[in-house]
């Protein structure tokens, strides 16, 4: 049975790839910040699959080198998952860029010494996004310009840090080369398994069925359903032809954040306000606030994706928009009930 590490396997993405590695008969090693951490995880993922004893756990840290060597021993293949994610704009931006590059590149270099054969890195949109107005095409080819205006610490950090693996992958000088393949979501959607509410698209579900969030921002971007970013993560492993590839994985279609909220308002979740905020307003509020100024290349624009690659290499079609919708705000409901 090959084994996958699985690193932030307590995160929103983590719990559903772990879950789908099980299924698809891998064994799995999940890496926490903590070993106090690990019923919940365990807990969440056995709604979906029974582990059958093929998971293990072992404490890892972004920012430090203990315990790199020893998690990736005896594993075939890495998921790097693990990478700090806020809307909210930091004070420092090294808060999120340090950890995100550094991570990124202690994964790499432990999954290289270990001879681990292919490692698929969590990267995002925000690494092909940022920096452009209006409406915006992405492609495999499509990269944020981080020294532009209002990109962001966390378009920073995903930038950056892609940008990383890739010199990484290109500056191998010996025989035996590590494999890379990336994975760039959109903003990610979806049920939780863990019940954690903590992270920003569980969150934003439950400010949003709780009457929480009284106007929404003027914005069109792809979106992505958490399932299908897992499965496309799994499927990355083993497709030969996956390798030294970026595969976006969002819907089809555009779709407006204030859509989430309509799908919400007819299906029975009477509380969630569909009303938008002046676009003005929150370029002036994101003088001020930190959490504004972290939306701030969304408002006011819409994000489109070329995803005919992803879909042809895997031959996959993305979940319908509604269900993402629905699933994730059942998923919060039962949570609140």
């Amino acid at each position: 049975m090959k084994k996958v590490l699985v690193t932030g396997i307590s995160g929103f993405v983590g719990q559903h790839c772990a879950a789908e590695l099980l299924k698809k008969g891998y064994s799995v090693r999940g890496s926490v910040r903590s070993l106090l951490n690990t019923s919940g995880v365990l807990e969440g993922i056995s709604k979906e699959v029974d582990p059958k004893g093929n998971i293990d756990f072992c404490e890892l840290d972004l920012m430090k080198d203990t315990g790199w060597d020893k998690a990736m021993e005896g594993c075939d293949y890495v998921l790097h998952v693990a990478s700090p994610f806020v809307v909210k704009e930091p004070k420092n931006e090294n808060e999120l860029i340090k950890p995100a590059v550094d991570g990124t590149l202690r994964a790499l270099k432990a999954a290289k010494k270990a001879g681990v054969k292919r490692v698929v890195l969590t990267s995002s949109t925000a690494a092909m996004q940022g920096g452009k107005t209006g409406t915006i095409i992405i492609d495999e080819s499509s990269w944020t310009n981080v020294d532009a205006k209002n990109v962001t610490a966390y378009f920073k950090s995903k930038t950056l840090a892609e940008k990383s693996a890739w010199d990484f992958i290109k500056n191998q000088t010996d025989d035996s080369k590590l494999e890379l393949v990336v994975i760039n979501p959109g903003p990610i959607y979806g049920p939780t398994l863990t019940g954690n509410l903590s992270n920003e698209a569980m969150d934003f579900f439950k400010k949003l069925i709780t009457g929480k969030v009284p106007m929404l921002p003027h914005a069109y971007s792809v979106m992505s359903d958490v399932r299908d970013v897992a499965a496309i993560h799994v499927a990355s492993l083993e497709n030969d032809k996956a390798n030294g590839n970026r595969f976006i994985v969002t819907t089809e279609k555009v779709h407006a954040i204030q859509e989430i909220a309509q799908i919400l308002k007819s299906n029975g979740y009477e509380k969630v306000s569909t009303k938008l905020a002046p676009t003005f307003l929150l370029k002036f509020m994101a003088k001020f606030n930190d959490e504004a100024k972290g939306m701030l290349p969304f408002i006011g624009n819409t994000v489109q994706a070329d995803i005919r690659n992803t879909m042809s290499t895997f031959n996959w079609k993305p979940i319908p928009f509604d269900k993402t919708v629905l699933d994730a705000a059942k998923s919060v409901k039962s949570l609140l009930d």
